[in-house]
């Protein structure tokens, strides 16, 4: 079993405005920088020949290049947050392509999650919080939300493969897929 997924490599300017942004809001565990991306679809653990059939899938795509930037920042988890995040800037050749590539991963037979597509870049992950500590980084959230990256040309799809560790996932790319 692979545990993998298709996103969207971040250039290493926005790699960078992204770590400011992490050391703003004093975020107590960060996405390491070579580990920021846009996930496409999460394609869960899946046994070889389901990837390979995804990879065939992903591999006969024949989509145009687009500019994508991100834009503003926010939290998943209502009550108790527990992911930061930054937004991404609404494209509509970025909805088109999730689309495609979500039905590619469902009709090779990967697990795919009927959760709504919420295109962001994870910034940290949070440990449970008292009180006072959810509110500062609420209002450092708060203060961000004007936050923008430059944009930037997505060219290619990339493939990881996600290995778990007592550190946080580690990434290893497998495939990149350019777009024309």
């Amino acid at each position: 079993m692979i545990r993998a997924f298709l996103g969207i490599d971040l250039p290493q300017a926005v790699r960078g405005a992204l770590q400011v942004q992490q050391v703003l809001m004093a975020l107590p565990r960060k996405v390491e920088a070579q580990n920021l991306h846009l996930t496409l679809v999460f394609l869960g653990e899946c046994p070889e020949p389901v990837l390979d059939a995804a990879h065939e899938g992903f591999d006969a795509l024949r989509e145009r290049r687009f500019t994508l930037s991100l834009q503003g920042l926010g939290l998943f988890g209502k009550a108790r947050p527990h992911t930061v995040w930054a937004g991404v800037a609404p494209s509509a050749p970025l909805t088109h392509l999730q689309a495609k590539v979500e039905t590619i991963a469902r009709r090779a037979g990967c697990p795919i999650d009927a959760r709504k597509f919420v295109p962001h870049v994870t910034l940290g992950r949070l440990p449970a919080m008292d009180p006072a500590d959810t509110a500062r980084l609420e209002q450092a959230v708060a203060r961000g939300a004007g936050f923008r990256s430059e944009p930037w040309e997505v060219s290619e799809l990339t493939l990881w493969r996600s290995h778990l560790t007592a550190r946080g996932p580690q990434y290893e790319v497998l495939v990149r897929y350019p777009l024309g």
